[in-house]
């Protein structure tokens, strides 16, 4: 059955997912954030996703799951790293594992690129998300490079939105997104992880012109715009 979510474009790589009771953060980078437009304190949520241990993405996680006892989920090493600094309801999980939660369906994927603390603290591998909720599916990509099982993603997952990062340097640029988009297959593309900092500042109408050359959807989200999957579809 389907019904409406709505996506809450924080800046970065940070989201708001909002869909019936369930508010669901993704790497809530928010204090230190140069386009964020909201404050921590400001926001309630119901549960937290990491995809891994920068800054950058685990940025406000652990105060806004101590301050609110929202169940905060990640992989095991990033999950038991913020349960030692106080989380109270933490789940730890592996890339490849999937499980049901009382918002929907979580997988973590395979992302090429690393993950550690800013004290140097290891924390295992860096991830994707597929989360599946309200009937759609919605791919967070997490900081990657491109990535050919990418193309198993895409063949594997009915994906409605794929939220890909485009800022080149430490993760994927325009082009290799563009080959990204290829292989996933969404119904809609939205860019991130760029302009945030001098160098990941990319054009990204070059990127949604791209993306219309192949014949792909892709729609800019500005920091504190949303875009709805409506019941009818992406």
């Amino acid at each position: 059955m389907f019904s409406e979510i709505s996506l809450t474009f924080i800046g970065h790589s940070a989201w708001r997912i909002t869909h019936g009771d369930h508010d669901i953060l993704i790497d809530p980078f928010i204090t230190g954030n140069p386009v964020a437009t909201v404050k921590s304190a400001d926001l309630h949520p119901t549960h937290i996703i990491v995809t891994h241990g920068h800054d950058d993405h685990l940025g406000d996680a652990v105060d806004i799951a101590k301050r609110t006892g929202a169940h905060l989920i990640s992989t095991f090493e990033v999950g038991n790293y913020c349960e030692a600094r106080g989380c109270g309801h933490t789940t730890g999980m592996g890339l490849g594992g999937a499980n049901m939660f009382d918002f929907g369906r979580l997988k973590f994927t395979i992302a090429h690129h690393s993950s550690s603390a800013s004290d140097g603290t290891y924390l295992g591998n860096p991830a994707g998300v597929l989360l599946t909720l309200g009937g759609r599916t919605i791919y967070h990509a997490g900081d990657t490079a491109l990535f050919l099982d990418m193309k198993l993603i895409g063949e594997m997952n009915d994906i409605d939105v794929a939220l890909l990062p485009i800022g080149d340097y430490f993760t994927m640029g325009v082009d290799d997104a563009v080959m990204a988009v290829e292989f996933l297959k969404p119904k809609i593309t939205i860019p991130m992880h760029y302009n945030t900092f001098p160098p990941i500042k990319v054009d990204v109408q070059d990127f949604i012109g791209k993306l219309e050359k192949k014949g792909h959807r892709g729609v800019i989200v500005d920091p504190g715009g949303a875009y709805t999957i409506g019941a009818g579809g992406a």
